[in-house]
């Protein structure tokens, strides 16, 4: 029995489909394995959103290398589907599978062959167009909650954005087959589930202008699976979070008051060099709608700084509309170049250090939304989901709205949705709970 080890890099979207392809790989025989338990395949599923792929992808690579000097080493996803000349060049790598070959892995893997010192690895690299098929994916024993895949691909043309040119189109799964997925993942006793993809609002979308089925539509239908306790939306485009969304997520059994909304520029002007189809405005919008029907969620923001044509004056009006947004917390992305986009038209470039103190900046206020967000949440009683990572005695989880908490490690409490009232943050800015509220339900 061959032993198979997988790395990923990127995203949710990524850890689902890397946990499909090993089990794929189980069905036919192969063992996983840590990557450090001296595996005869090493597999990497690779990422594009930012100028450290290739940087990633060698390292990841030189270490298989020295684990294992007779292993087999194969790339797959974005950055693969986007350079594959280029990975194929990395002394080591022995095949290289674009967007529609990865699927293919456990047909193909037969046929490979160790490439000899100073030739350039096996290339299985179809053209975007020809990723037209929708795979179902979801991930297991990773973490506690599993990541749902249920949409791939994405139709937006955004300035700074390589995702439709790595992954293809926008298309689904139809909700007969997610629902089927989520009572498969329920019988496994997993309690949260969150939905991915690329362009989740999307859902319905299947290579063309018309659709059958609906987002909203979809998580009616995953509200009524039982075994579930917890749905948990991992990205929707503001314009594409409608009125009814929200309150149905206000209203549902299962959906949690958590949105993550991107908005990359709260500068009208930047919004439309970057190609996105929305406002700051309506933006403001959601949010304010969110928090009309769920006062207490918690609201995470995507902001992109240093693009092509963001000026001081422009920054300092995403920085100001931020503050005056009562959100949680910020993933702060630094633009960088990325080939075949139109950003690299635009001009003038920001500096890169200009970049790099732009990022610092909303980092720093980023932390401040948190501690915000968590103090208004002390003393309230919420349920925790907790996680089997354990540091120190003490294990963590995430209550229905986001607040990383802390308790003293029992072994009992893993994968156990409990009620916790919020006490005191803690010196990592962590939330901890009233212990005897644990006990009292355990």
């Amino acid at each position: 029995m061959k032993k198979v080890a997988f790395y990923t890099l990127g995203c949710k979207l990524n850890f689902s489909e890397t946990s499909t392809l090993a089990r794929m790989m189980e069905q036919q025989g192969y063992q996983r394995v840590e990557f450090n338990q001296q595996p005869d395949i090493f597999i990497v599923n690779t990422c594009s959103v930012t100028d450290n792929a290739d940087k990633k992808c060698r390292k990841i690579v030189r270490e298989a290398q020295k684990i294992n000097p007779d292993g087999y080493i194969a790339i797959l996803g974005c950055y693969a589907q986007l350079k594959p000349q280029e990975i194929a060049a990395i002394p080591g790598v022995d095949a290289v599978l674009g967007a529609a070959e990865k699927f293919r892995l456990h047909e193909l893997m037969p046929t490979f062959v160790k490439v000899p010192d100073g030739q350039s690895a096996r290339i299985f690299n179809s053209p975007i167009e020809h990723a037209i098929d929708y795979h179902a994916s979801y991930s297991l024993n990773d973490r506690t909650r599993t990541f749902l895949k249920v949409q791939d691909g994405c139709d937006y043309p955004c300035s700074y954005c390589t995702i439709p040119l790595a992954r293809g189109r926008s298309r689904s799964d139809t909700i007969a087959n997610v629902v089927a997925s989520a009572r498969d993942i329920a019988a496994r006793g997993v309690k949260e589930i969150v939905l991915t993809g690329v362009n989740i609002g999307d859902f319905g979308l299947s290579g063309g202008p018309d659709r059958q089925e609906t987002f909203l539509d979809l998580i009616r239908a995953l509200d009524d699976v039982d075994g579930i306790e917890r749905f948990r939306i991992s990205s929707i485009e503001p314009n594409l979070l409608t009125d009814d969304i929200i309150a149905f997520v206000a209203s549902s059994k299962r959906f949690v008051p958590h949105f993550h909304v991107p908005l990359q520029s709260g500068s009208n002007r930047v919004l439309g060099l970057m190609r996105r189809r929305y406002k700051r405005d309506l933006y403001a919008d959601r949010v304010a709608r969110i928090k009309e029907l769920m006062p207490h969620a918690c609201i995470g923001v995507d902001v992109i700084v240093g693009h092509p044509g963001e000026t001081e004056e422009l920054f300092l009006e995403t920085y100001q509309f931020l503050t005056e947004l009562p959100v949680s917390y910020l993933h702060v992305f630094t633009y960088s170049e990325r080939p075949n986009t139109t950003a690299l038209s635009i001009k003038p470039v920001v500096p890169g250090h200009v970049r790099a103190e732009r990022s610092r900046m909303l980092h720093i206020l980023s932390e401040k939304m948190r501690r915000a967000f968590y103090e208004s949440q002390l003393g309230r009683e919420a349920t925790v989901l907790f996680e089997e990572d354990v540091e120190d005695g003490f294990m963590q989880g995430f209550t229905e709205n986001y607040v990383r908490v802390v308790a003293r490690y029992d072994p009992l409490r893993i994968n156990e949705i409990l009620p916790v009232r919020l006490t005191t943050i803690n010196h990592n800015g962590l939330v901890e709970v009233e212990e005897t509220v644990l006990l009292e339900h355990h």
